[in-house]
């Protein structure tokens, strides 16, 4: 049995399919994991994220010492609940993990993988000696994320006026507190919506007012398909702790400025700048019959080979697409092996479905 969130119980009334995600008992689908895919481009629903962790760091030198933790520079958060993206590095510049992190009245409050909780916490734990700084985990918190083009002015209709308000003030990438609720317009989808931090004990039955309100509950399964079209990666998967950003399509998270930010791994990515970058990740789309997946071999005349890092049939575009790391002279075209077989496949830019529309 693995770890279950507060919302356990409601997902098996609801007729979930559970598996094993990272050590928790998490809901696959729900029915149809293609419906659930189509419900959030086309309206909205909500996603069980409470196996995510929330830890706030507070103290003198929070600031500082996330300058020298994160790739990129919490400087850019001007204002109290701004959030922006970033990767934590190792020395070799490997990606320790990825995250969103908030500017809050009191510190900083940082949003990380499930499945790395315990790496993340001894990784950073073991950089604050020197720094004035506290870890607080916050366990007693669940997170729902609400995604889809009706999904703010949904959620508007269901909560207080306050919260009603704070969500239609809310900008891309900036989440408030409001009361015990914290309200972030962000997620994981490639669509507009929110994503709610709010107490353990009072997660059930707002998402039970979800879903009484026609908001239908989503599984991990839509959740992967979702930020594969979307171009989103995948720790363990797409990053991991032997992959650079600069071969991951992050190279836009690294603050290189200013110069004298020292913060883990710079020296790294200045050494792979310097030596050119090897490998890139890009997107693959198959025109014919079959599914690109994890591990397939890509290859590209005259250049080299590469491999997918996540593969999926699109049911937005009605294809299988990709996600895979291959030498940086690759241009339009590559083949895919599938079982013995070697297919033809477009190259394009990593990202196919935004805002529900198709980019390729």
């Amino acid at each position: 049995m693995g770890q279950r969130t507060p919302l356990y119980d409601l997902h098996l009334a609801l007729g979930a399919k559970m598996v094993d995600f990272g050590g928790w008992d998490m809901p696959l689908h729900y029915g149809s994991q293609v419906e659930e895919h189509h419900e959030v481009r086309r309206d909205c629903g909500v996603f069980d994220v409470s196996h995510m962790t929330v830890i706030d760091v507070t103290g003198v030198q929070a600031k500082e010492w996330l300058q020298y933790l994160l790739a990129n520079d919490v400087e850019r958060l001007n204002t109290p609940g701004r959030a922006l993206y970033s990767a934590m590095l190792n020395e070799k510049g490997g990606v320790v993990d990825d995250m969103i992190v908030y500017l809050m009245p009191a510190g900083y409050r940082l949003i990380v993988n499930a499945a790395t909780r315990d790496q993340d916490l001894a990784w950073m734990t073991a950089q604050l000696q020197g720094y004035d700084v506290q870890l607080r985990e916050r366990p007693e918190l669940a997170l729902l994320a609400i995604q889809g083009p009706h999904a703010r002015h949904k959620v508007a209709e269901l909560v207080d006026q306050a919260r009603s308000q704070l969500i239609q003030q809310l900008k891309p990438f900036e989440g408030q507190s409001s009361g015990d609720w914290f309200i972030a317009r962000t997620g994981y989808t490639g669509e507009d919506g929110l994503e709610i931090v709010l107490p353990a004990d009072q997660a059930p039955a707002f998402f039970n007012d979800l879903v009484g309100a026609g908001i239908s509950p989503i599984g991990l399964g839509a959740r992967d398909t979702l930020r594969l079209e979307a171009g989103m990666n995948l720790y363990g998967q797409d990053i991991h702790l032997a992959v650079s950003p600069l071969s991951a399509n992050m190279a836009w998270t690294i603050a290189w400025e200013p110069a004298s930010r020292k913060f883990i791994g710079r020296e790294a990515l200045e050494a792979e700048k310097a030596g050119g970058v090897q490998l890139k990740l890009v997107g693959l789309v198959l025109e014919e019959r079959g599914v690109l997946r994890a591990h397939q071999v890509v290859r590209i005349a005259d250049v080299g080979e590469g491999e997918i890092t996540s593969g999926s049939f699109s049911p937005t575009l009605s294809k299988s697409i990709a996600l895979a790391r291959v030498p940086m002279a690759t241009a339009d075209r590559a083949e895919v092996e599938i079982r013995g077989k070697w297919y033809p496949v477009r190259v394009v830019k990593p990202t196919f479905v935004r805002q529900g529309k198709a980019l390729i």
